[in-house]
Order: C-alpha cells, then sequence, then structure tokens
C-alpha cells in the first residue's frame, strides 16, 4: 500500500523540490515586479470559466445565505485571463497573477485537475518584446542547463523563434499548413489539409476536422522536436488556433500567438491580445457553438459568453502582450524532478 502524501517519509522525500518551488516563487515574483508589473489577485469562483472549446470545468452554485436573493451557478475558473483583462481594461497597468486553477479531467505526470498558472500581461509591450522578457525569465529562475524526459535544454543558448508554418515545412515533410486557412474566414479547411498531408505522405486519418488533424501532425511530426538543445518559442500560429490573440497584419491566415518550449515541455502559451470586442465576440459565439455541438449540456461543458468581459472590450483595452505560464512545470525543471507530483505540496491528493 503506497503511503498518503502527508506522510512524513513521503513529505521528506520531497521538500527538497518543495523548498525549491518556494524558491522560484520568490524569484517570479521579483523578476516582474522589477518590470513595473503588479501583483493581481483575481476570483476563483467565476460566472464563466474560461472560453477554450475542449476545456471541462468545475461547475458549483452560489446560494446566498438564508434565502436572500436568488442563487447562481457558478464555476472554478479555468484561467485567470478573462478576468485580468477586465483589469487592463479598468487602467491597471502591466501586472501578473500566480493563479490557482481548475480543468477536470486533465490527469498525467504533466497535467493535473488542480494547478497552479503563472500569467503576466505587459501593457504597450508587442509581442517580440515579450518573448524577450520570456527567454530573460526562464534564463533568470531556471538552471543553465534544463533536463526533463531525456531532452536537456541549454538556456544560455538564444532561443529559437519558429513560425508554425516553417515547423510544418521543416518537419512535416514540407506541408503548408497556412495554404489550407482561408484568409477571409480565419477557417481551416479540412478536406485541403486531409490532400495535402497525403500528398507530404503523413498519415491524416479520415474523419479528422481541421483542427484535429492539425494538432495530429503538431503532436506527430512537430512538438518532438521543439526546446531540444536549445528553447523554442513557436510563433504564427494558423488563424484558426488564434484564440484571444490579435490576427498578424502582414498575413490574415496567421495569428499573432506563440508558445514556448524548453527541456521537450510545452511551458507557456502567449498572445498578443486581441482588443476588438466586435471580432472577439464572434469568435466566442463560434466556440459556443462548437462546445455545444462536440458535448452538447454534458457536465464541466455548457457555459456562455462572458458578456461582461465584452464589455470591459468595448470600454477599451490597451495594446497588451500577455502570457499563461505552467508554474508547476517549471518547478519541475527547476527541482530537477520527473513529474509534477513530486512538485505539489500534497502530492496526487486527492486525485491520485
Amino acid at each position: 500500500m503506497s503511503r498518503s502524501s502527508w506522510h512524513p517519509d513521503s513529505l521528506g522525500e520531497r521538500l527538497p523540490a518543495l523548498r525549491r518551488r518556494a524558491a522560484l516563487l520568490r524569484d517570479t515574483r521579483a523578476f516582474w515586479e522589477a518590470r513595473a508589473c503588479i501583483e493581481v489577485e483575481t476570483p476563483a469562483l467565476v460566472p464563466v470559466p474560461g472560453m477554450e472549446v475542449h476545456l471541462r470545468g468545475f461547475a458549483s452554485r452560489f446560494e446566498p445565505h438564508l434565502g436572500r436573493g436568488a442563487g447562481r451557478d457558478v464555476w472554478l475558473r479555468t484561467s485567470p485571463e478573462l478576468a485580468i483583462k477586465r483589469l487592463l481594461a479598468g487602467g491597471v497597468g502591466s501586472c501578473f497573477e500566480v493563479a490557482r486553477v481548475w480543468r477536470n479531467g486533465e490527469v498525467s505526470p504533466r497535467h493535473a485537475p488542480e494547478f497552479t498558472m503563472l500569467e503576466v500581461y505587459r501593457v504597450g509591450l508587442p509581442m517580440a518584446g515579450l518573448m524577450d522578457e520570456v527567454e530573460d525569465y526562464l534564463r533568470a529562475v531556471l538552471p543553465a542547463r534544463a533536463a526533463h524526459d531525456g531532452a536537456t535544454t541549454d538556456l544560455s543558448l538564444p532561443f529559437e523563434r519558429l513560425p508554425v508554418a516553417e515547423a510544418f515545412r521543416r518537419h512535416a515533410n514540407g506541408l503548408d499548413i497556412l495554404a489550407t486557412v482561408d484568409p477571409r474566414s480565419a477557417e481551416g479547411d479540412g478536406v485541403a489539409l486531409h490532400r495535402a498531408a497525403r500528398d507530404a505522405g503523413l498519415d491524416a486519418p479520415d474523419g479528422l476536422s481541421w483542427e484535429d488533424l492539425f494538432f495530429h501532425l503538431m503532436l506527430t511530426h512537430v512538438e518532438p522536436h521543439l526546446g531540444r538543445a536549445r528553447g523554442t518559442f513557436l510563433t504564427h500560429w494558423p488563424a484558426p488556433q488564434a484564440a484571444l490573440a490579435r490576427r498578424d497584419p502582414a498575413d490574415p491566415r496567421a495569428a499573432l500567438r506563440f508558445e514556448v518550449f524548453a527541456a521537450g515541455l510545452e511551458l507557456g502559451n502567449a498572445f498578443d491580445e486581441l482588443t476588438d470586442p466586435v471580432e472577439q465576440r464572434e469568435r466566442f459565439l463560434r466556440d459556443v457553438a462548437e462546445r455545444k455541438r462536440l458535448y452538447g449540456n454534458a457536465p464541466g461543458s455548457a457555459w456562455d459568453v462572458d458578456e461582461d468581459f465584452l464589455a470591459a472590450l468595448a470600454r477599451g483595452m490597451p495594446a497588451t502582450s500577455g502570457i499563461a505560464l505552467g508554474f508547476d512545470r517549471l518547478a519541475m525543471l527547476a527541482a530537477g524532478v520527473p513529474d509534477l507530483d513530486a512538485v505539489r505540496w500534497l502530492g496526487g491528493w486527492p486525485y491520485a
């Protein structure tokens, strides 16, 4: 029978890594505060948990004390993003939050249903500038040689900045991913992507949507090459994967979004933030419709557009770039441990 994670022997084994996590938290606050970012705290219980189509949330219900007023459904947030952007619209300026977040069903050595996310927003800084700062941050808080699962990244080397289109050309037999995106609608053409993949000699299972096939090809052919000997910024994602990022004025088939990889791990996801409330509403409505099509009213999957967030965008959010980093993954690399449980104070409880 395995020991509980609170058992003195179990906790004692993890204490060196947990102390390293605590140091990482101190160093993180010092780094961003030195760049004139204020630390904020936003609610964990929210009316809309996030807008990502494929995430499942944890639902609850607020009931007023002694029946004073109507109750309402609430959620544990999947990210603090929508809340922090309200503050940006209100004029808070550059800021960061170390936030506890929840995503139902995610369990693996690299995933947990409850985890810590570091979100940083830099007002007036374009995407390239945010990449500079993230590179400096990772170099400041992680070992010079970050290692995980057989991959070792020398963080003293300049990070590669690799557009998704170039990554597909390089690692997916020359496939032109942007040729399968409509520049007017920003939608992906699944038939065109199936044809392009097969013409490139790649496996393209029947019945997959553009998005599903994109991620099948990404995970199979591209991601295994990222963040190995040196760090990688995977930039300029196809427009159907824009999420809350602006489209690239130079090529509307792409979005101003990047992910950062080191030691073979995806560590963070960043946007040059979309500030247009009309376009954001259109995207949210598509997301709600797609979630309903895929999951119906399944528990943890049904919620509507966040109207208050759109009202904040309409009020006016400044030009901003922002990133969400998995703090637990950073702690894994900082402590040199193989999985999230080693840097969680109570290990896998209550999900293990």
